[in-house]
Protein backbone atom coordinates (compact mmCIF):
# COMPACT_ATOMS: atom_id res chain seq x y z
CA UNK A 1 0.00 0.00 0.00
CA UNK A 2 1.13 3.41 -1.22
CA UNK A 3 1.42 6.09 1.44
CA UNK A 4 -0.87 8.40 -1.05
CA UNK A 5 -3.10 5.05 -0.57
CA UNK A 6 -3.23 5.56 3.38
CA UNK A 7 -3.49 9.38 3.06
CA UNK A 8 -7.04 8.75 1.23
CA UNK A 9 -8.68 6.32 3.06
CA UNK A 10 -7.41 8.71 6.41
CA UNK A 11 -9.11 11.67 4.51
CA UNK A 12 -12.23 9.04 3.78
CA UNK A 13 -11.88 8.16 7.81
CA UNK A 14 -11.99 11.64 8.98
CA UNK A 15 -14.88 13.41 6.53
CA UNK A 16 -16.57 10.56 7.57
CA UNK A 17 -15.52 11.49 10.97
CA UNK A 18 -16.28 15.28 10.37
CA UNK A 19 -19.56 14.94 8.52
CA UNK A 20 -21.02 13.21 11.40
CA UNK A 21 -19.33 16.03 14.68
CA UNK A 22 -17.46 12.78 15.74
CA UNK A 23 -14.35 14.48 16.27
CA UNK A 24 -15.04 15.68 19.98
CA UNK A 25 -15.38 11.96 21.18
CA UNK A 26 -11.89 11.61 19.45
CA UNK A 27 -9.10 12.12 21.74
CA UNK A 28 -6.23 9.99 21.37
CA UNK A 29 -6.97 8.18 24.65
CA UNK A 30 -10.41 7.12 23.42
CA UNK A 31 -9.02 6.28 19.84
CA UNK A 32 -6.52 3.96 21.52
CA UNK A 33 -9.26 2.54 23.83
CA UNK A 34 -11.62 1.95 20.83
CA UNK A 35 -8.94 0.37 18.97
CA UNK A 36 -8.05 -2.37 21.31
CA UNK A 37 -11.87 -3.14 22.07
CA UNK A 38 -11.75 -3.84 18.35
CA UNK A 39 -8.31 -5.72 18.87
CA UNK A 40 -10.61 -8.04 21.80
CA UNK A 41 -13.59 -8.29 19.34
CA UNK A 42 -10.92 -9.70 16.76
CA UNK A 43 -9.54 -11.62 19.48
CA UNK A 44 -12.80 -13.13 20.21
CA UNK A 45 -13.27 -14.94 16.59
CA UNK A 46 -10.40 -17.17 17.89
CA UNK A 47 -11.75 -17.88 21.15
CA UNK A 48 -12.22 -21.62 22.32
CA UNK A 49 -10.36 -22.77 18.77
CA UNK A 50 -6.58 -23.86 18.17
CA UNK A 51 -5.00 -22.53 15.76
CA UNK A 52 -5.71 -25.17 12.94
CA UNK A 53 -9.39 -24.52 14.17
CA UNK A 54 -10.11 -21.06 13.56
CA UNK A 55 -8.14 -21.08 10.27
CA UNK A 56 -10.55 -23.83 9.50
CA UNK A 57 -13.53 -21.87 10.29
CA UNK A 58 -12.42 -19.52 7.91
CA UNK A 59 -13.75 -21.47 4.84
CA UNK A 60 -17.31 -20.43 6.70
CA UNK A 61 -18.12 -16.99 4.53
CA UNK A 62 -20.04 -15.35 7.76
CA UNK A 63 -16.71 -16.54 9.75
CA UNK A 64 -14.45 -14.34 6.98
CA UNK A 65 -16.94 -11.64 6.65
CA UNK A 66 -17.06 -11.11 10.78
CA UNK A 67 -12.73 -11.24 10.44
CA UNK A 68 -13.13 -8.52 7.54
CA UNK A 69 -15.29 -6.22 9.58
CA UNK A 70 -12.74 -6.55 12.27
CA UNK A 71 -9.82 -6.37 10.73
CA UNK A 72 -11.50 -2.98 9.26
CA UNK A 73 -11.99 -1.52 12.66
CA UNK A 74 -8.55 -2.19 13.98
CA UNK A 75 -7.19 -0.58 10.80
CA UNK A 76 -10.40 1.91 10.83
CA UNK A 77 -9.10 2.86 14.41
CA UNK A 78 -4.96 3.09 14.15
CA UNK A 79 -5.12 5.31 10.68
CA UNK A 80 -6.97 7.89 13.56
CA UNK A 81 -4.94 7.46 15.94
CA UNK A 82 -1.76 8.16 13.24
CA UNK A 83 -3.94 11.25 12.07
CA UNK A 84 -4.55 12.41 15.61
CA UNK A 85 -0.94 11.90 16.71
CA UNK A 86 0.57 13.53 13.55
CA UNK A 87 2.19 10.04 12.54
CA UNK A 88 3.50 8.74 8.95
CA UNK A 89 2.54 5.09 9.48
CA UNK A 90 4.01 4.41 6.06
CA UNK A 91 7.39 5.79 7.61
CA UNK A 92 7.22 4.51 11.15
CA UNK A 93 6.58 1.36 9.98
CA UNK A 94 9.65 1.27 7.73
CA UNK A 95 11.69 1.92 10.86
CA UNK A 96 10.12 -0.05 13.14
CA UNK A 97 11.20 -3.49 10.30
CA UNK A 98 14.26 -1.76 10.15
CA UNK A 99 14.71 -1.88 14.20
CA UNK A 100 13.83 -5.65 13.85
CA UNK A 101 16.07 -6.49 11.23
CA UNK A 102 19.11 -5.21 13.71
CA UNK A 103 17.31 -6.87 16.48
CA UNK A 104 16.73 -10.19 15.02
CA UNK A 105 19.13 -10.80 12.31
CA UNK A 106 18.87 -13.57 10.03
CA UNK A 107 22.42 -16.02 11.31
CA UNK A 108 20.39 -16.05 14.87
CA UNK A 109 16.54 -15.88 14.71
CA UNK A 110 15.68 -18.16 11.22
CA UNK A 111 13.33 -20.52 12.51
CA UNK A 112 13.22 -19.34 15.90
CA UNK A 113 11.04 -17.57 17.97
CA UNK A 114 13.22 -16.01 21.24
CA UNK A 115 12.99 -12.84 21.99
CA UNK A 116 15.57 -10.77 20.37
CA UNK A 117 17.03 -10.33 23.89
CA UNK A 118 18.17 -14.39 24.86
CA UNK A 119 19.31 -14.61 21.09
Amino acid sequence: MEASDLQELTQKLTSFRDERSWQQFHSLKELILSLNLEAGELLELTQWQNADEFEDSLKDESVKARLKEEIADVFAYLLLIAERAQIDLVKVTHDKIAQNEKKYPVEKSKGNSTKYTRL
